[in-house]
Order: structure tokens, then sequence, then C-alpha cells
């Protein structure tokens, strides 16, 4: 019945509408910031490794890891694995689309977070339910915050982290097999699975007991190398098999419009893969970008932008070229039961998994590879099931600001756990589908909430605008006045300039 009900919502929500306005939005946000994620692609890379750390907030540095942490996880390794799977190797193109255009709306949404933060407890909180309630301000603001944070702790306290534990999980079993049955709530679960998942839930409590600053650490530590020793990864295996590269590139380009699986099939994944693994107009990365402390908003919305880049033009592209290259993969269409358009691996082989990733990387390494691919999986799931948490945080800190938050909190930790072993030996597809119903209402309430923003008065676009300048005029330290820019209710910044900081 859950599962039913789950599979319906998933389809209400990923509606055409849902995918054309992610691209959409994309679009829109690329032409009136003047296709700001190429002319600054400079400044993102001076921005990144600027220290402007203070006891309140962390590094752009770190808040960038903290972000990517949350967009480099299972997404870019079973998610790129599904939408090839089911959309075709056009779905890919359609995913390299969705982050050129998003990293456009990421800039717009991190700026927000940026403008409209908050100090609370000694650390900087933000994201949409904080920029909603600002800007527009009554009642209609505080009930717009509220959806949207309510959304949040559910997509990311219970739904998403289930999504990563379980790729972790079947990762594991990839090598290990699932070992002894054992009888638990969720059924019959290999003794392997088992201790796979007592291991994340022990780990994870350790580190998302110690706030914000523990995890910024972990990241910024964890992240960098896991994704350039991923990408390194793909690019021996490119240069193995580079005599494919043509054909590949052919493949993913022209089944783009004329997919094997379907013209809307391609884009439908790839669209959707692409907005779960980048994460672009979903409204969590603000939440991350908040907690940096920078000299002008317009600069973590900068830094935030690049890691779109980050997470699909490299880290998903990896993991598409090596499927493709080394053709570890099925395509499953619209056909009865266990027939495909493509197949060249088993019919059993799970595409809501790892399993094509790893395939592939083991035709190249033999049983290196599934190894590889799981070390891989666990370090990208890990970070992102505490990026998750960051995120419920904030949003039960946002709801619960006027009165004390410690069994609050408590209490969320303890959901995510909760979600992390449930996801972990549950069935694959049932928990990605509760991931896509978690993604896609946030995406839904943040993208129309940015629009009418937008509309309404474009702090974001004035705010670059306003940088832009400074940076022309070669000033050694910028500054960020909302008044002068006609921005309300930017109240963390206001204050600032009246105490002269």
């Amino acid at each position: 019945m859950m599962e039913q009900l789950i599979n319906t919502l998933n389809g209400w929500i990923w509606s055409p509408a849902l995918i054309y306005l992610c691209l959409g939005a994309g679009l829109f946000y690329s032409v009136l910031t003047r296709f700001m994620q190429v002319r600054h692609l400079k400044e993102m890379l001076r921005l990144l490794f600027a220290r402007n750390d203070s006891p309140e907030g962390i590094s752009s540095f770190q808040a960038l890891a903290v972000a990517l942490s949350g967009r480099v996880g299972m997404g870019n390794i079973a998610g790129v694995a599904a939408a090839i799977g089911f959309g075709g190797p056009g779905a890919v193109f359609w995913m390299w689309a969705t982050a050129f255009l998003g990293a456009s709306t990421a800039y717009i949404e991190s700026t927000l977070a940026q403008i409209y933060k908050e100090k609370d407890k000694g650390q900087y909180r933000g994201g949409p339910s904080y920029y909603f309630e600002k800007f527009f301000g009554g009642t209609g603001g505080k009930i717009f915050g509220i959806v949207f944070a309510l959304a949040s702790i559910i997509s990311c306290g219970l739904f998403l982290p289930g999504v990563q534990a379980n790729g972790v999980a079947n990762a594991v079993t990839q090598i290990t097999g699932e070992g002894a049955m054992v009888a638990t709530f969720a059924g019959d679960v290999g003794m392997n699975k088992l201790i796979a998942t007592l291991f994340i839930v022990v780990i994870l409590g350790m580190i998302i007991f110690g706030g914000i600053k523990r995890i910024a650490r972990v990241a910024e530590f964890v992240v960098p190398f896991m994704a350039l020793g991923y990408i390194l990864m793909a690019v021996l295996i490119v240069m193995l098999n580079i005599d494919q590269l043509p054909n590949v590139i052919g493949m993913i380009v022209g089944d783009a419009f004329t997919a094997q699986a379907g013209f809307g099939a391609a884009i439908g994944w790839g669209v959707k893969r692409g907005v779960y693994s980048n994460e672009a107009g979903q409204g969590t990365g603000p939440h991350h970008a908040a907690a940096a402390e920078v000299q002008h908003p317009a600069q973590q919305g900068i830094v935030q932008a690049f890691s779109v880049y980050v997470d699909t033009l490299f880290v998903c592209s990896a993991t598409a070229f090596m499927i493709l290259m080394t053709g570890m993969y099925n395509i499953q269409g619209t056909l009865e039961a266990g027939q495909f358009l493509v197949q060249n691996v088993a019919a059993d082989t799970s595409i809501n998994s790892p399993a094509f990733t790893q395939m592939a990387v083991s035709s190249v390494f033999g049983g290196f590879g599934q190894i590889f691919v799981a070390i891989a999986v666990f370090f990208f799931s890990f970070t992102t099931i505490m990026a998750y948490y960051y995120i419920a945080e904030t949003n039960v800190a946002y709801l619960t600001r006027s009165f004390n938050t410690t069994g609050s909190l408590f209490l969320i930790k303890v959901v995510l756990m909760f979600s992390v072993t449930y996801g972990a030996i549950n069935n694959s597809g049932y928990i990605w589908n509760m991931g896509d119903v978690g993604v896609g209402l946030m995406a839904w309430l943040n993208i129309v909430g940015i629009l009418c923003i937008f509309f309404m008065a474009k702090p974001a676009v004035k705010a670059l605008a306003d940088y832009e300048a400074q940076k022309k005029a070669g000033v050694s330290e910028y500054t960020f006045d909302p008044v002068k820019l006609g921005i309300k209710n930017a109240h963390f910044w206001e204050e600032r300039n009246k105490n002269g900081k």
C-alpha cells in the first residue's frame, strides 16, 4: 500500500511540467544573468580558495565542500546508471543541459540564501524557508517558509537518506553477496547488508552530533579526494578505450533527440536524475551557501554555481563514459517485464543501483573494480547523508527559533538514522521513488518561489550587478548595502553595516 502511494505521488510530482520548469528556469536565469556561469568561471576558481572563515561561519571552500557532499552522491553513480538504463545514452546529454542551465539557478538560490541569512546561536543559518519568509513577509511569507521547511525535513530527514544508504548496501553485497538471511522488521535481510548498515549508522552518529563545523571539516577533507580519485579512474578507463570515444559521444548527442528509449524518456530521466544529482533549483544547496562567511552575497552564489559543474559535468560524466565505453548497461523500454531495447548484461542486473558502474570498472580492472566503486559509493553516499542531516537540522531550527531546539534536533538525528537503516535494507526501486518524491516536492516549491521573487524585486540579480560594478572598480574589499540596492528585510547585512563590519 505504501509503495503504491509513493509510486503514485512520484508520477504526479515528476510530471512533464516539472521537467520543463527545471530546464526553463535555468534558461531564464542564464539569459537574465548574461550566462554568469560562463562569464565568471575564472572568478569561481578565485573565490573558491578565499579564506573568509569566522567563528560564526565557514569558508567558501568549506561551504562548497559541504554543498558538494550533498550533490555528489548516489545520483552520480547509481543515478547516472538509471538515467542510461531507462532513458538511453541521450539522457546523459539532458543531464549536461540541466547542469549548464542549472548553474545559473544555483547562483540565484544561493545568493538569496546569503542575502536573507540569520545568525542563530553562534552560527549562520539560511535557505529557502528563510528567504521566502523575509522576502514575502507577513502571514503569507511565514506560511510559505513553514511549508518548505516541513517539505525539507520530510525529504532530507526521512526520504532521501535511505537512497544513499541503499546504494552503499547494494554496492557491498555486489562484492560479498547477501550472506546468511536474518529476520528483521523489513523482512529477511542478508547479514552482510546488516553489518554495512550498522557501520554507516554508527559513524554517521559520531559526525552529525558534532554540528556544522564538524560536518564541514569532514566534507572539506573527504570530498575533494573522493571526487578527484573517481574522475581519475574514469579518465584512465577512457584512455584505455579511446577508440570508443567518438562513438560514445555520437550516441549521447544523437540519442538525445532520437533516443532508443524514446524522446520523452531521454529528457525525463536526464532531467530527473540531473536535478537529483546536482540539486540546482531543488533548494538544498542554499542551506550550505548561507553558512559561509563572505564579503558579498554574490560571491557564494558564484562559488555554488561551480559546484553544479563539478557534480554533473565532471563526476556524472565520469560515470557515464565508464558505463557507455565498456558497454556494461541495459536499456529498459516500455516493453513486457524482462525485455530490453538494449541488453548487454544479465537481465536481473538492478538498474537503480551501482551495478552498471561496478561492472564497467570491473571489466577493465577485474575484482578491484567492484571494490573501488563500493568504496566510492560509501564516501559519496556517506557525505551526502551528512549534508541531508544539516539541511533537516536547519529547517528544524527555523521552525523552532522561538524556543529551545535541543529535543527537536535530537529527534531529527534519530529519525535520519532510522531512515538510513530502513533504506539500506529495503527494495531499491521503492527507495529511489521515495527519494524522487522528496526531490520533486522541494523543487516545485523552490523554483516557483524564486521565480516569484525575481518578478517582484530581482534581489539576486541586483546583487550580481552590484558585485560586478565593485569588481570592475577594482575595490580591495567588497561591501553589500541592501538598503542602497532597494532590498528589504536583509537584516543580517543591515546590522553588519550599522556596526561597521
